[in-house]
This record gives C-alpha cells, sequence and structure tokens, in this order.
C-alpha cells in the first residue's frame, strides 16, 4: 500500500528509473533506498524531511491547510519575503512591525497545532530565548554554535 493513503493523500506520481543512481550516492541498494528516500514522519523510516515555506501574505492564508498536510515535518515563515508581500521592504531582521510579528505567530501556532517542527533564525545569543518561543530548528550562519548552546540548555545530547 502506498503510505499516506489512510491519512488522505491521493497516490503518489514517484517516478521509477532514477532510482539505482539515488541508491548509489546514498549506498544503499535500491529497494533499502526506496524504503528510506522517503518523507518522514509520513513513513517513519523515511529519512527526508519536508517543509513549507509560507513567506508571503497568499501563502499566510492558506498556511492552516497547508500545514495539515500529511507528511510535513517543518515550516517556517520567511520574514525578508513576509515583509515585502506586506509591505515592509527593510524588515527581513528584527525588530519587525506588529504586522509581522502577527505572521509570525499564525505559522508558529499552525505549526503546533499540526505537531509540526517551527524553523526560524537562531543565533549563540538568542537560541535560548528562540527554543522557549517554540522553535524547534535552528538555522542560519550561526546555527551550528547555536545548536551545541540549545543542546546544552534542553540537555540533548548531540546526534552522532
Amino acid at each position: 500500500m502506498t503510505v499516506g493513503l489512510d491519512r488522505g493523500l491521493d497516490v503518489g506520481r514517484r517516478g521509477s528509473g532514477g532510482q539505482a543512481q539515488a541508491a548509489a550516492i546514498w549506498g544503499l541498494e535500491v529497494g533499502e533506498y526506496l524504503r528510506r528516500a522517503d518523507p518522514w514522519p509520513l513513513n517513519p523510516d523515511g529519512e527526508l524531511l519536508l517543509g513549507l515555506k509560507i513567506e508571503n501574505v497568499r501563502a499566510l492564508g492558506t498556511a492552516e491547510a497547508t500545514t495539515a498536510v500529511p507528511g510535513i515535518a517543518f515550516a517556517e515563515w520567511g520574514p525578508g519575503d513576509m515583509g515585502m508581500s506586506l509591505g515592509f521592504p527593510d524588515a527581513h531582521d528584527p525588530p519587525y512591525p506588529p504586522a509581522m510579528l502577527a505572521a509570525r505567530e499564525r505559522v508558529l501556532a499552525h505549526c503546533k497545532s499540526n505537531k509540526l517542527a517551527f524553523l526560524e533564525m537562531v543565533t549563540p545569543e538568542n537560541v535560548v530565548e528562540q527554543i522557549a518561543a517554540g522553535v524547534m530548528i535552528g538555522a542560519g550562519k550561526q546555527a551550528a554554535a547555536a545548536a551545541s548552546i540549545g543542546r546544552r540548555h534542553t540537555g540533548r545530547p548531540e546526534p552522532w
């Protein structure tokens, strides 16, 4: 049975023919590659994360439905493009105007209600605050250093 049909998805359109090359890159046999090269959490054995970038007013209007699609693991709000869409072309970085903060909170709320991780930029200086605010995936130029601080703060071990 195709994974996800029991959760409201239609039969997928995953092609056939390129998996041998991809399996070789992953260092796997073709059958094992097909089992693992699939989005988690829809496929509990999947090793791919499928995420959304909700970065403009149009996407924000459909965020509730979009974040409810099975197989999505995370979403982010895309402050730079969201700012442009809301009429704030210079608001790529904090502090954000109230309308942008409301957009961020809306995406975060939909992530929480659908049990998705929320991705946002973090730095060593703000990672503890970002975790407290609901950020579960940190990104950015200083994300590795911030992740070390975040792991110490949360008590999570290094994954390797």
